[in-house]
């Protein structure tokens, strides 16, 4: 597993310490979770496209596509 490093201020650092003993975890394996946590918003929920996407019925129709339009030459 890739390590990572990186700077805070001492405050920061101090609450970072605190939540992870709260949780019961590692300074480490608690900023892990939020990174985890962070990252997974930006992909698609698990079985988003069976749930959504896979309940389409019907036929889709796609429109004209209209004339090309005229371009300035390079």
């Amino acid at each position: 597993m890739p390590q990572l490093h990186l700077y805070v201020p001492e405050g920061t650092a101090e609450i970072l310490r605190r939540k992870a003993r709260e949780r019961g975890k590692s300074l480490s394996g608690y900023l892990a979770e939020i990174v985890v946590r962070e990252v997974d918003e930006e992909r698609w929920p698990e079985g988003f496209f069976d749930e959504v996407l896979g309940s389409w019925e019907g036929e889709v129709e796609r429109g004209g596509q209209g004339d090309y339009e005229a371009r300035e030459a390079l």
